[in-house]
């Protein structure tokens, strides 16, 4: 089986979690002996992250406009691109390449499947944009898939304000690798981090209003005089909010107890996960969030907001979900911070939770069945 999988970003500075998904995704189906190949942008992606890839292959194209994801390449590259694969994976939706892909399918009579990863709805900047994208290709790109991704129910309406019922969409959610987080030395993340030998709250992605950075640094104001030795630290790219998020930590009370790491990679981000003894995400919108599981395999503890798309996880404690507010993030932090011992163990269901559901090697049969299924041969996985 020849995959083609097209994402407008592969990079995690500028892809994040989508970009993470098609990552994992290929490499996965790779190693199934999937011939994988991945069509990008090259905006932010570098040849460690390519071999990272092995043993799919990647296609990464120049751009005239990387805010926009205007891919420069030309019809031939394309048509080679997609006559070459029995199956088109888009994932994403608004993206220029996208949206050329599926013409570029259509006109080749090939199958394609689209996985928006909440993408769909309006939301965020350039609405006018969106609705004109959508006018043009977007929606007759949802509606003419032979296959239709959510990663979780939450997205079946999106898929029915696009004219495709919920009974045709499947879910798989996101995965994540264990080996991508292998143990290591607490003392020297901490020097290597410039973080005082204290317990640490952690967020991880970028710090931008969708990512609700700004929720959580308010509710540990709230609460910082409660919980008198914890630092409270942000591991991610810089997303417009890192001034005025600086400007509120250095003020009294918290001055000297947030620390901001930027993007963290590798060694560091597996640092980060294992050594917090909380991760939160207090997102305001989020199909479902990665970097809970990525958290959740390292049997750290993780708290989220009720936008996260991971409210399952409530069966494990029902106080690891609260509403998307300083307040209910506050909340959160003190209930389950009061009792590190039991907070431990919370962790450890957790990762025991995440592995036997949403490891890659479990996730990608998902994909593969779903695949054999359009193409109408070979077995199930």
């Amino acid at each position: 089986m020849r995959v083609l999988n097209v994402s407008s970003s592969l990079g995690l500075l500028n892809g994040g979690g989508t970009a993470e998904r098609t990552f994992q995704m290929s490499r996965f189906l790779a190693r199934r002996e999937v011939a994988c190949t991945v069509l990008t942008l090259g905006a932010g992606l570098d040849a460690a992250r390519i071999a990272a890839l092995a043993p799919a292959a990647v296609v990464a194209l120049d751009s005239w406009w990387d805010r926009f994801f205007v891919p420069r390449v030309g019809w031939r590259t394309l048509r080679k691109l997609v006559d070459e694969a029995d199956m088109i994976h888009l994932i994403g939706h608004w993206g220029v390449l996208n949206a050329m892909v599926y013409f570029a399918a259509r006109a080749a009579g090939k199958p394609y499947v689209v996985c928006p990863a909440g993408a769909l709805p309006l939301f965020g900047r350039s609405a006018w944009l969106k609705r004109l994208y959508n006018l043009l290709a977007g929606k007759a790109m949802i509606r003419n898939a032979a296959g239709w991704i959510a990663v979780t129910p939450g997205e079946f309406a999106h898929f029915e304000s696009y004219g495709v019922p919920a009974s045709r969409v499947m879910v798989i959610p996101n995965g994540v690798s264990q080996e991508d987080f292998p143990p290591g030395d607490r003392a020297a993340f901490l020097r290597s981090q410039g973080l005082a030998d204290a317990p640490f709250i952690l967020f991880m992605g970028r710090l931008n209003p969708i990512k609700g950075p700004d929720l959580l640094l308010e509710a540990f104001a709230r609460v910082c005089d409660k919980l008198p030795v914890h630092q409270l630290v942000f591991a991610g790219p810089d997303g417009g909010m890192l001034q005025a998020l600086g400007a509120r930590a250095g003020q009294p009370g918290l001055a000297g107890r947030v620390h901001f790491l930027g993007h963290v990679d590798g060694a560091a981000k597996a640092g980060a996960y294992r050594f917090a003894q909380l991760l939160v995400v207090p997102s305001r919108q989020e199909a479902m969030s990665i970097v809970a599981l990525e958290a959740g395999i390292c049997g750290t503890p993780v708290l989220l907001t009720d936008q996260c798309g991971f409210d399952e996880i409530a069966g494990i404690d029902r106080r690891l979900i609260v509403t998307a507010s300083s307040e209910g993030l506050a909340a959160g932090l003190l209930a389950l911070l009061e009792d590190a011992a039991a907070l431990r163990e919370t962790g450890q269901r957790i990762q025991a939770f995440v592995q036997a559901r949403y490891a890659w090697p479990i996730i990608v049969n998902r994909y593969l069945d779903l695949y054999r299924r359009i193409l109408g041969g070979g077995p199930s996985a």
